[in-house]
């Protein structure tokens, strides 16, 4: 889609991409809004629907036509805008989304070999199979440079041992393989050389543990994952040896604004479901909406919302302008890219709060949505670096030494 109004401004997004996001909500309110509560409620991955989305075209709008993908009638502000759109009425399977292409796709499209390319990204743009990346530990989480997992290298062969946790979309039925960064030797002062590994599934030694028991997100698949001498072909080496955590930090530059995005939906709920409940809610012989204790509330939320998604979408389209190396700088899309994640997911937890109020008791009740995104929006201030991450990252922008 083109990109040139929403990248010009920063702040408008273009008619194609308006239209794209009707075609996207008209699917996430007729297939994902009627069943979102169950499968909450009963913590089901629905695969159906997963790959529904894929023959919609969501995975493969940041990837080439080759592949499958939507080529240049795709961008990554496109991406972000399905990601909100879906996240607005269940944020289990936005997340499902997001960590599929930015997690899953788009490292073996920006590292990959052109066998790697061939081999595993037709089926994930398709939808038709998920992808995982194994970078956080049980002692390795924000510190990525703790990483305890080892490869060695023998006669052909990588042979990995250790363990992952947290990891998305890395046990469903539809799973074909995760990404894994692991120690791979030192460098020569000393630090450790950390490399990307790509694991199918099944392969012998890879074990996908019991799913968690999680707040939120009881839609969407996480679990940990063990290694033991699982072995995998010298060729699974995903980008240059040494070079996995450099690859990863730079992939979840992308992935703090599709992050925001999500959060941006998330906040579109909670004021979608208040204004609607404050205006028909009766007490004292009227509705709560013209109480300004209850007005106020919902006036900030408007506020909020439009400030997360003008901080979004901006980033966004220096992402895009960045494309043939013009337009925004990297330093200047990694400033905007934690400006966003920060101020958008702390947004979204202040909105579910807010929501929550508005709703009074009965948002306490599970029968209720603002009690689920309540649970789903506390997550968004961790994943893809926390808020404290976020924080400082801006301020080393900002030319500051912090540790």
């Amino acid at each position: 889609m083109s990109t040139e109004s929403s990248a010009a401004s920063g702040f408008e997004l273009s008619r194609e991409h308006e239209e794209f996001r009707r075609t996207v909500r008209d699917f996430a309110e007729a297939e994902i809004a009627p069943h979102a509560a169950a499968w909450d409620r009963a913590h089901h991955f629905p695969t159906d629907v997963v790959q529904k989305m894929g023959a919609l075209g969501l995975f493969g709008l940041t990837a080439p036509e080759e592949y499958g993908g939507a080529g240049e009638d795709g961008d990554f502000t496109s991406l972000c805008v399905a990601i909100e759109e879906v996240g607005r009425v269940d944020q289990s399977l936005g997340i499902t989304l997001e960590a599929a292409v930015g997690l899953g796709i788009n490292p073996i499209l920006t590292y990959g070999t052109e066998e790697q390319r061939a081999t595993w990204l037709p089926d994930l743009v398709a939808g038709d199979r998920l992808a995982g990346f194994g970078l956080t530990e049980p002692g390795a989480g924000s510190d990525a440079g703790a990483t305890r997992t080892r490869a060695v290298l023998e006669h052909g062969e990588w042979i990995v041992n250790g363990a992952k946790q947290f990891i998305t979309n890395s046990g469903s039925d539809i799973t074909s393989v995760v990404t894994v960064t692991a120690r791979t030797g030192e460098s020569a002062s000393g630090k450790p050389e950390i490399s990307a590994i790509i694991v199918p599934s099944g392969t012998p030694g890879f074990t996908v543990e019991k799913a968690y028991d999680k707040l939120g997100w009881h839609a969407s698949d996480t679990h940990p994952l063990s290694f033991e001498d699982v072995r995998v072909p010298e060729a699974n080496l995903l980008g240059e040896r040494g070079r996995g955590y450099a690859q990863f930090l730079a992939t979840l530059d992308d992935g703090r604004v599709a992050i925001a995005a999500l959060a941006v939906g998330c906040i579109q709920a909670c004021l979608d479901m208040s204004v609607e409940y404050a205006g028909q809610r009766q007490t004292f012989g009227g509705p709560i909406g013209r109480k300004q204790g209850v007005a106020f509330q919902v006036a900030d939320l408007e506020v909020m919302l439009h400030a997360s998604r003008l901080l979004t979408y901006r980033a966004a389209a220096m992402k895009d302008s960045m494309r043939g190396g013009a337009g925004a700088s990297m330093k200047e899309f990694k400033q905007a890219a934690a400006v966003a994640k920060l101020y958008a997911t702390e947004s979204a937890v202040t909105a579910t709060r807010i929501a929550t109020q508005v709703f009074g008791g009965y948002g306490f009740m599970e029968e209720y949505p603002v009690a689920r995104f309540y649970r789903d929006a506390k997550v968004l201030e961790v994943g893809e670096g926390t808020s404290e991450v976020q924080r400082m990252l801006i301020a080393r922008g900002l030319g500051l030494p912090v540790e």
